[in-house]
């Protein structure tokens, strides 16, 4: 569409190659089975696609945002629970690179590079959703550390990860911590049945007088959300928005060709007015959402401040176009949309997952409007009125 010239193009190929010989082949599996396989995780730690954006010194590429966000798309295309490995992940080592210690970055950021750890954030509680800089689960000071005690739910990869970044509230601020899986008096239970991105792996996390190290503090106590958590989130709102862009064009994909081969009424489905109006608006919100994706990751790439509200902007839009896209995927396929014989009726339910993770599209709307506030703040005088 509009990446002729541009820079990673290429590697869009590559990525792209990489996702039908190894990722799209088990999508449906990984839905039905409700799980990702240990050997597709290590093929694309292999690949050096887990966190590519690292400087070369920890492990990555020092890759181009904007290639970083091709691979997003290239892999939600295929599938959303295995893009959401990148993001569960990425915050993590996105979270230590910002905000870790030297010894800290040292220490986890190769091995989360080369995927010999599996990461997770664990943000979200039974009773703490998106006021998560409020955590129930405390950490009380003690002689060697602290002492988590709580619970944590709804942890993508939970299942699996090696080390989890858990934000709890010490002395009435909220502090991130790095905790190991096999922390004594840490249990983990896998959570099954959920509507969307069912091969994510959930869990939830189970901290019963669980110690860790005072040098598991990740940056200073006080700034687990305003700082560590913000990090991490914005990091994967990014590759969310990204990954929808993928979802979209995956639908229109399946739509096209669909609505081309199938006739009804002694035509094509695609000769149909009606038709072609549901195709075009895929199309266009396809564009429009890469668009967004593309300045948020040009701003990312400059390291200009305006990159985290782009991002809140590109992942609001690119989800609810994923969604509308996957609605009328499976609307134009009928009974067979509604079926496991084409990927709509999943990609329907993974791009609902999309609008509620790493800020739910409600809570977007009210960063972005108040973005806009601060654009155009009250005393700047009422509009001018149009002369008669």
């Amino acid at each position: 569409m509009i990446e002729n010239g541009e820079p990673g193009v290429a590697r869009r190929e590559e990525f792209r190659s990489f996702v039908e010989a190894t990722i799209a082949p088990h999508a449906a599996r990984f839905d039905r089975e409700e799980k990702l396989d240990h050997d597709v995780i290590r093929k694309i730690a292999g690949a050096g696609y887990l966190t590519p954006w690292l400087p070369k010194k920890w492990g990555g590429e020092a890759m181009d945002m904007t290639v970083y966000g091709l691979l997003n798309e290239e892999v939600g295309y295929a599938c959303a629970a295995t893009r959401s490995l990148l993001t569960a992940h990425g915050m993590v080592a996105q979270a230590i690179h910002r905000c870790g210690s030297t010894s800290q970055r040292d220490r986890y950021l190769p091995l989360l590079s080369n995927g010999d750890r599996i990461a997770a954030f664990a943000l979200s509680e039974p009773a703490v959703g998106s006021d998560a800089a409020h955590p129930e689960l405390s950490a009380v000071p003690v002689t060697d550390g602290f002492r988590l005690q709580g619970t944590k739910t709804w942890i993508t990869l939970g299942q699996i990860a090696d080390l989890f970044l858990v934000l709890a509230q010490c002395e009435g601020e909220a502090t991130a911590f790095i905790v190991d899986r096999r922390s004594e008096g840490l249990s983990v239970t896998p959570i099954a049945g959920m509507l969307g991105a069912r091969g994510a792996m959930l869990a939830t996390l189970d901290f019963d007088g669980c110690v860790v190290a005072a040098d598991q503090v990740l940056a200073r106590p006080g700034s687990g959300f305003s700082l560590v958590a913000a990090t991490a989130l914005d990091h994967g709102r990014y590759g969310v928005a990204w990954s929808c862009v993928g979802m979209i064009r995956a639908c229109l994909d399946t739509a096209t060709r669909y609505t081309s081969e199938r006739s009804q009424f002694g035509a094509e489905l695609s000769q149909h007015q009606l038709v072609r109006r549901i195709i075009a608006d895929m199309l266009t919100g396809q564009h429009a959402a890469d668009l967004l994706c593309r300045r948020a990751g040009t701003l990312r790439e400059a390291g200009d401040p305006n990159a985290v509200m782009e991002t809140i902007i590109a992942k609001y839009f690119a989800s609810k176009a994923a969604m509308r896209a996957a609605v009328d995927a499976v609307q134009l396929l009928g009974a067979n949309g509604c079926s496991d014989r084409y990927p709509v009726a999943r990609i329907l339910r993974d791009a609902k997952v999309m609008e509620i993770i790493e800020g739910s599209s409600e809570i977007s709307q009210l960063s972005i409007a108040g973005h806009a506030y601060r654009q155009h703040p009250v005393g700047s005088g009422p509009p001018p009125a149009e002369s008669t």
